[in-house]
């Protein structure tokens, strides 16, 4: 019995070897696209996720100050805590004084709107520090007030800066609403603001 010689094998045709990389073209064209679906996706997620824990943060910054207001260790005679909320004259801007460490301090919050971004500023004894940035691209901070207009250390009444006048505030809901970088057209697109909402009373005003 004769062998068949290599040579005389059949190979592939032209037609088939097309067919053949057009059908890879397809494949790596999907995983290409899927690939990039993909990672834009993380890229929106991460961001989401960020913008998230930096709201947090600033927010937990905030509150602790604000948990102090009126607050006198009692370490230093004749050192006297002015009105704790200084100046709750905007809807966007808020003082608080306390003492610590036999000092004076005074805490101002704010949102600077040609920048949107929210700003710290300590002063203690009269002596102010440098502007801190704790979050950039925030759309909204506002701050409601909670009165006690019976004395009774209860909360009477939610109202915005304007409206407080001479009452006692003894609590402050504060609402902070910030978004992602948007130079990235995809977080821009799909990324909503993020709003957190928190609420703090002034425990030393209200045992005063």
């Amino acid at each position: 019995m004769k062998s068949q010689s290599p040579f005389n094998m059949r190979g592939v045709t032209l037609i088939e070897l097309l067919v053949a990389l057009v059908i890879c073209g397809v494949v790596i064209g999907a995983i290409y696209r899927l690939f990039i679906v993909q990672t834009r996706a993380y890229t929106v997620q991460d961001q989401v996720v960020e913008v998230q824990q930096n709201v947090r943060s600033a927010m937990e910054i905030m509150l602790r100050d604000l948990r102090m207001t009126g607050y006198d260790d009692d370490s230093t005679t004749g050192l006297t805590i002015p009105t704790p909320i200084v100046t709750p004259v905007q809807e966007s801007d808020i003082r608080v004084s306390y003492e610590y460490s036999a000092q004076r301090h005074t805490i101002h919050y704010w949102r600077d709107a040609p920048t949107a971004t929210f700003l710290r500023q300590r002063t203690i004894d009269a002596v102010g520090e440098a502007q801190e940035v704790l979050l950039q691209n925030v759309d909204a901070l506002t701050f409601t007030y909670g009165i006690d207009t019976d004395e009774d250390g209860d909360v009477d009444n939610w109202v915005v800066a304007a409206s407080v006048g001479t009452s006692k505030i003894i609590a402050v809901s504060v609402t902070l609403t910030a978004r992602p970088d948007q130079t990235n057209p995809d977080v821009k697109m799909r990324v909503s603001p993020r709003t957190l909402t928190s609420a703090v009373s002034f425990r030393n005003l209200i045992m005063k």
